[in-house]
C-alpha cells in the first residue's frame, strides 16, 4: 500500500515538474494589455517553431531566441500586422523552416511527400517479396526417380 502511494507521489510531482515548463515560458513582462491582441499573438506563437528547440513552439519554448520571436510577433501585431503578415514576416526572415506545419510548396513537397512515398514503397517492397516468395515454392524442380524411391522407402507412399 505504501509503495502504491509512493509510486502515485512520484507521478504527480514528475506531472507538475513537466507542466511547469510550459507555464514559465511566457513571462509576464512580454505580454500585452490588449487581451484581444494578445490571443492572436499566443495563436500565431504555436505555430512558430522554436530555431532552437526545433521540436516546440516559441510559446511553450524557454529559450531566449523564442522569447525573442514572441517580442517580435508582438511587436509587428502593435505595428498593424495582419497575423498573415506576421507569418510571412518570420518566413521572409528566417524561411519555410520556422513554420511548424510549413505550407505545401513546390520547395517544401519532399517534406510532404517523403512520408507518404516511403509508405509506398514500403508497401511495394512487402508486396514483391511476398510474391516471390510463393513463386519460389511453386516452381521447385520435380522429385527425381532415386528421391521417389528415398521417399517410399522411408513413407511407404510417394
Amino acid at each position: 500500500m505504501i509503495a502504491v502511494r509512493n509510486a502515485i507521489l512520484v507521478f504527480l510531482v514528475l506531472l507538475l515538474c513537466l507542466g511547469a515548463n510550459k507555464a514559465f515560458a511566457l513571462s509576464p513582462d512580454e505580454m500585452l494589455t490588449n487581451p484581444i491582441l494578445e490571443k492572436r499573438a499566443r495563436i500565431i506563437s504555436t505555430q512558430v517553431r522554436c530555431m532552437v528547440c526545433q521540436n516546440e513552439s516559441i510559446d511553450d519554448s524557454n529559450a531566449d531566441l523564442a522569447r525573442d520571436l514572441r517580442v517580435l510577433v508582438r511587436e509587428r501585431l502593435v505595428a498593424g500586422d495582419t497575423d498573415r503578415q506576421v507569418l510571412e514576416f518570420l518566413v521572409a526572415r528566417y524561411g519555410e523552416f520556422v513554420l511548424l506545419k510549413p505550407r505545401l510548396q513546390l520547395s517544401t513537397i519532399l517534406l510532404w511527400g517523403f512520408p507518404i512515398g516511403a509508405l509506398v514503397a514500403g508497401a511495394i517492397a512487402i508486396a514483391l517479396s511476398i510474391r516471390r516468395r510463393s513463386t519460389a515454392s511453386i516452381e521447385s524442380a520435380p522429385l527425381t526417380a532415386s528421391e521417389k524411391q528415398q521417399l517410399k522407402k522411408h513413407t511407404g507412399t510417394i
